[in-house]
């Protein structure tokens, strides 16, 4: 009996081994309802339960991408016979990156793999962030529950704040990430408030709930990358965009 625990406990480990292989994948990204892109990259490492890479724009944990590449048939966990691995994957960890030193990269992820198929609220909102359900331990893939607390509306972004913002108007350069590589607007505005872990800003762009942006202050020495939440129009018939900030907290 003890022979055979330990035999389970070698196929597990080897199960759960990451091989270093810079596989090339696409990665596809609906971002919003309105924006979608698509980038090659390569793999840092890779098990049949999920894979490690870089990207060259922001995204962050809870997110689904799409992944397409030439996984050796041994780590697959199904269309063993084609060319191509398809896969959906969910963003579990973000890890900032120096574009300057890693060649262009802006961020270092790890995926989880969880099917063939994205789940079928995705469909209708690829906003919506995602979570581990249960553990894929026996087919090598694992399955996903929405978010809990996910924030969802302008109302809620106003009551559910993680920290009491401070109104404090700073002068900021936003840059709105574009489905090529750069920026596909950019704008010198004010914030309206901010705190270590988002802002409201003043703005004339249609940026919808999803989309990613920078928000650059040369007061505060400052540069953060974010995700727009919500775009409402206040009392004033000026829109705001509600931003929280993706792997880092503003220098308050």
């Amino acid at each position: 009996m003890a022979e055979k625990a330990t035999k389970g406990g070698e196929k597990s480990r080897r199960l759960r081994e990451r091989f270093a292989l810079a596989l090339p994948v696409r990665v596809h990204c609906r971002e919003s309802i309105d924006h979608e892109w698509v980038q090659m990259s390569r793999l840092v490492d890779v098990t049949p339960f999920g894979a490690r890479l870089r990207l060259s724009r922001p995204t962050e944990i809870g997110r689904l991408l799409h992944l397409t590449l030439p996984m050796p048939r041994p780590l697959r966990c199904f269309d063993h016979v084609e060319d191509q691995y398809r896969v959906w994957s969910l963003v579990r960890n973000v890890k900032l990156l120096d574009p300057g030193a890693e060649k262009g990269a802006l961020v270092e992820i790890g995926v989880a793999f969880v099917g063939k198929r994205p789940p079928r609220s995705f469909e209708s909102d690829p906003t919506r962030r995602y979570e581990i359900a249960q553990s894929g331990a026996d087919s090598g893939l694992w399955a996903v529950k929405e978010e809990a607390g996910e924030l969802l509306s302008a109302v809620s972004v106003t009551d559910k704040r993680k920290e009491s913002r401070h109104t404090i108007p700073i002068e900021v350069l936003l840059q709105v990430f574009g489905k090529e590589q750069g920026f596909s607007h950019t704008e010198m505005t004010v914030t309206e408030n901010i705190s270590h872990q988002g802002a409201a800003v003043f703005t004339t762009l249609d940026v919808s709930p999803g989309r990613f942006v920078r928000l650059s202050s040369e007061e505060y020495k400052a540069s953060m990358l974010a995700v727009v939440r919500a775009r409402r129009e206040g009392a004033d018939g000026i829109p705001r965009l509600h931003l929280e900030f993706v792997g880092g907290e503003w220098p308050l």
